[in-house]
């Protein structure tokens, strides 16, 4: 018998299918059972970028290793012949590093007798159609991220938070990486000096998809100093405050973008090709660059929507930056120009001892208008004020000047509290000062063991006798503020011997939201001072307790009299 049952499967009339295809449009390739290639029109030979001879007797995934070919549907097609189509992307070994390309392939069964002899695969390229299908989604994606950029990014009158909001806004719908850099503020001590042409940023955000995440940790991240050579897009970016796109093909493109040479086979090992800079620009000046990176898969950036919406975003978040320097310049100002206020008080006599703090909310805080003095009268007796005008910045600060000065020359013709107070009220007013102040005026008489005492809308005294149990708070009538012309002060007499501490303080040490700004002063009947304690050692006391829940500036000035 011969044993034909032994004999190989035939294999496709190749030359009928050539016939049949070799001039078809579409790229058809035909596979044996063993789904090696046996044929591939011209078609296809373009599709791929590979002759003919390099497909034959070699399977799919040997010839194009980078496109997922979908073995396992081919697969179900040859054991059910149930034809099914497939659409893959990949870039082929002959395509450039930035190109991805699309094709549309259907798979049929060929078979003969009942006998399963192979396939074919017709392909078809849709790259530009896919293209045009995920411009779209990039399109309606973007629109939804600019509806909801205003509420994510410049949330604080931080600079570097914007920039940081900025960056992480944009990873991952626009960027695998995305990086803000700004122009370093000028000075700063011992900074190394940029290579001479190079521009120096100062990194000020960094977003990155987690999958990147160890392999950019080495470039420096937020608060790193970065020098670029004049050709690198973010310095070109910054020179020409125009959009620079770069796709990376090779390792020119590479080390004309990199702020380092060595960093070429870095940014090779992590899929680095494409790269977009856009100028952070508010009111005409230059501020920085912000610049977003694609890798691996990511397809490159284009002239079009990409670079309308990066620089959307940019010009929004430079405008948030540009108020926080603004804002932190004025911040700076009032703070040097207060503190040159506060700086300690004189002694006014011997047997005096002052001490005093200021402490600004914090960095996020404006600068208020709180102030305070000591001021020597006749007789051995002295003056101590403490005041807060209304209103924050530059403004408060400068009105707290002239009410200081006012008070100081009131205080020369040596008049009881509440009068000084009225003087000052009506003072203010024919002055066009338009800002109010809360203001404690307090003179001590060291021959008498007395405090006289008015206030115009100022938290009361504290008392601290030595060795006491408890502090005393003073109980005294409150005037308006100065500033409303409506007078109407008056003067209380308190004890105040020797030893006793005199604790003066704005509204920010005790006044805390949600609660009753009498319970919070009485809270301050607990400050003791031991005989002979150090004023030093009550203040750190009081900011121990204090400064931690405070909603507004702090300051406090404390003085003790010994015997006359």
């Amino acid at each position: 018998m011969q044993a034909e049952e032994h004999a190989d499967p035939p294999r496709p009339d190749v030359a009928e299918l050539a016939a049949l295809i070799g001039g078809s449009p579409a790229g058809v390739a035909v596979l044996d059972a063993d789904l090696r290639y046996v044929y591939v029109n011209q078609a296809f030979e373009r599709l791929n970028g590979m002759p003919a001879a390099a497909h034959l007797g070699r399977t799919a995934d040997d010839v194009l290793a980078e496109v997922d070919v979908r073995t396992d549907v081919v697969h179900r097609v040859l054991g059910d012949g149930r034809a099914r189509a497939v659409t893959v992307g990949a870039r082929t070994r002959t395509d450039p590093a930035v190109v991805r390309r699309s094709w549309r392939i259907s798979y049929h069964r060929v078979e003969e007798g009942g006998r399963v002899l192979g396939l074919v695969g017709i392909a078809q390229e849709i790259t530009s159609t896919q293209d045009d299908r995920e411009e779209l989604e990039r399109a309606r994606s973007y629109v939804a991220l600019l509806d909801s950029a205003a509420a994510s990014i410049g949330t604080s009158l931080d600079a570097d938070a914007t920039c940081q909001e900025l960056a992480e806004f944009v990873v991952p719908v626009m960027a695998d990486i995305a990086v803000v850099e700004v122009l370093p503020e000028s000075g700063g001590q011992g900074r190394r000096e940029p290579a001479p042409g190079a521009l120096r940023v100062r990194r000020a955000g960094l977003a990155v998809v987690p999958e990147l995440a160890e392999g950019i940790a080495r470039f420096g991240g937020a608060g790193a100093d970065i020098d670029y050579p004049p050709d690198a897009a973010v310095a070109r970016c910054m020179t020409t405050g125009e959009p620079v796109i770069e796709n990376l093909a090779d390792d020119v493109w590479f080390a004309r973008s990199a702020p380092a040479p060595e960093r070429v086979a870095a940014y090779r090992a992590i899929g680095l090709h494409s790269v977009v800079a856009v100028p952070l620009t508010a009111a005409g000046r230059p501020l920085g660059v912000l610049s977003l990176v694609r890798a691996g898969d990511s397809p490159p950036f284009t002239e079009g929507l990409d670079v309308v919406v990066a620089r959307t975003l940019a010009g929004r978040a430079a405008v948030d930056v540009d108020h926080a320097y603004r804002y932190a310049h004025e911040h700076r100002v009032a703070l040097e120009l207060q503190r040159s206020l506060l700086s300690d008080p004189r002694v006014p006599n011997r047997g005096i001892e002052i001490a005093s703090l200021y402490l600004p909310a914090g960095e996020e805080a404006v600068v208020g208008g709180d102030w305070f003095d000591a001021i020597p009268l006749n007789g051995g007796r002295h003056m101590k004020v403490m005041g807060d005008v209304m209103g924050h910045g530059v403004e408060a600060a400068v009105a707290m000047s002239n009410y200081r000065s006012m008070l100081r020359l009131m205080a020369e013709d040596d008049l009881p509290p509440h009068r000084v107070l009225e003087r000052l009220d009506k003072a203010v007013e024919r002055s066009g000062l338009d800002r109010a102040a809360t203001c404690l005026i307090a003179v001590v008489d060291r021959r008498e063991g007395v405090c006289e005492v008015a206030s115009a809308g100022h938290p009361p005294p504290v008392f601290i006798d030595p060795g006491a149990p408890h502090a005393r708070v003073a109980r005294i009538p409150v005037g308006p503020p100065l500033g409303t012309g409506f007078g109407g002060y008056s003067t209380t007499v308190l004890p105040c011997g020797p030893g006793t501490v005199l604790f003066m303080y704005t509204d920010g040490l005790v006044e805390r939201r949600g609660e009753d700004i009498d319970v919070s002063i009485e809270r301050l009947g607990g400050l003791t001072m031991p005989t002979g304690g150090r004023l030093e050692d009550l203040l750190d006391r009081v900011v121990d307790r204090y400064a931690d829940t405070a909603e507004d500036d702090i300051a406090v000035l404390v003085s003790r009299s010994r015997g006359y």
